[in-house]
């Protein structure tokens, strides 16, 4: 497919970059030079300098035949016009980030007004996604599917666990759990394991299961999960605002640190069942006094990555708290990875995902459509979900009789909202969604999954 971004920055260079693995034809606009020769001359992408709102510009870029267009810049009001010129230019699809919190609530209105194909918050999905972790504060990623029915889950198998030395297809019969352990990272090796993989304490593990089982999953391996009941949050900008939001009908106590006086004001406006503390948050003696130590979840989401990490490195030194750290640059993300560091939030990474499965149901055939996409596993590995059509080749066949590529699992069929752990002898059928998890890249359709 042909696509245009507008905007140069992380969000412009990831989704360039990812794009481009998957061979389509992108062209980049940006109004400066050097943003656009530094990206240009690390992905094979073309550039055009201008600004992406002037009609001639889109022109230029090749709006006319484009397929997609996303917007990207920091100005959400310039990339609501970049929308609507290359709808008038070229009838594309659409794209556009909005991330003002004014334009929230408002967001159905304005993607119908624009026609928008699509509206994307990266702080407001990275504030859905922690408040997840919240809730199972053992889980150091949880993705969801199905609306929300089913559950991906990654968490570090502990010292002594039930699961040390267990065999993957032991995990349903000796614990008597209904879940589906489908990725083990062990050092920088990821896998999709067989029944016959032995896990380690110290493996990273996702496993599909819905929300009931993944309780219980927890609960039978010895892992404590009860919710956090305190949050300590450093930083107050859009993401700590929507998190505050998400979490005000919980009985969480949420204590918010910020450095500028005026923002304190405005939060504490906003937000009147939070604690709103005007102050230093790399301040030790303030932490102390705010009751660190005692807190069960701390979260450090300024916009400086450098103090993010040492806030949730010093904060891990003095508390048993969970911790949850934003990283906006994507460029260190395996030494930031190896770092103590509990669940590392990266906003851009979760925008060009979203953008990226929409490309991807874009490009659908078959009948068979990609509902839901993320990479894990450090971008080893991927898990989509998708739908069956009525004409998808492997409809009605059991799954023992399927050639199957390798490295590849078919980790749940949802029939209708009844959650089914796959067996050799269960079938796909039209109008299942099912979870695909692999280490091979680039799924466009259910049929990829064949040989």
């Amino acid at each position: 497919m042909k696509i245009i971004i507008v905007g140069c920055g992380k969000v412009g260079f990831t989704l360039a970059e990812k794009l481009n693995r998957e061979n389509h034809d992108i062209i980049l606009i940006d109004n400066d030079p050097n943003a656009l020769r530094s990206i240009t001359e690390c992905v094979d992408v073309m550039g055009v300098t201008g600004n992406g709102a002037v009609y001639q510009v889109q022109i230029e870029a090749g709006i006319a035949d484009a397929d997609l267009m996303i917007a990207t810049t920091n100005s959400d009001e310039l990339n609501m016009l970049c929308c609507l010129i290359a709808k008038k230019a070229g009838n594309c699809h659409t794209v556009a980030r909005i991330r003002n919190p004014e334009y929230s609530s408002e967001i159905k209105y304005i993607r119908e007004e624009l026609n928008l194909s699509l509206a994307i918050n990266p702080e407001l999905a990275a504030a859905m996604e922690i408040s997840r972790l919240l809730r199972f504060p053992s889980a150091i990623k949880i993705d969801t599917f199905a609306r929300g029915r089913i559950e991906l889950l990654k968490f570090i198998v502990p010292n002594h666990s039930k699961l040390d030395n267990l065999k993957v297809m032991e995990v349903s019969t000796k614990l008597k759990c209904n879940v589906l352990i489908c990725v083990v990272e062990r050092g920088k090796k990821v896998v999709i394991p067989s029944g016959n993989f032995e896990l380690q304490a110290g493996d990273k593990i996702y496993f599909i299961a819905s929300q009931k089982d993944s309780m219980d999953f927890f609960q039978k391996v010895g892992i404590v999960n009860n919710g956090v009941k305190s949050l300590m949050i450093v930083g107050g900008g859009k993401l700590t605002y929507y998190l505050a939001k998400i979490l005000k009908d919980t009985k969480i106590k949420l204590k918010i640190i910020e450095l500028d006086r005026e923002r304190c004001n405005e939060l504490s406006e906003l937000l009147p069942h939070a604690m709103i503390i005007h102050g230093d948050g790399s301040d030790q003696q303030l932490l102390a006094e705010e009751g660190l130590e005692r807190m069960e979840a701390f979260a450090s989401l300024t916009g400086f990555d450098e103090e993010n990490i040492m806030l949730s490195l010093y904060a891990a030194s003095r508390s048993n708290a969970k911790l949850i750290t934003k990283v906006n640059r994507t460029a260190f993300e395996d030494v930031v990875n190896s770092l103590n560091l509990g669940s590392v939030i990266y906003p851009k990474l979760l925008t060009a995902d979203l953008i990226l499965q929409y490309v991807r149901a874009m490009q659908n055939s078959l009948g068979s459509n990609v509902e839901t996409l993320y990479r894990i596993a450090d971008d080893q590995a991927e898990a989509l979900e998708f739908r069956v059509g009525n004409d998808a080749p492997m409809v009605g066949i059991p799954l023992e009789k399927l050639t199957l590529k390798k490295n590849l699992l078919v980790a749940c069929i949802n029939r209708r909202g009844r959650i089914i752990t796959p067996r050799g002898k269960d079938t796909m059928e039209a109008g299942d969604t099912v979870i695909i998890v692999t280490t091979n890249k680039g799924l466009q359709d259910l049929k990829d999954i064949l040989e």
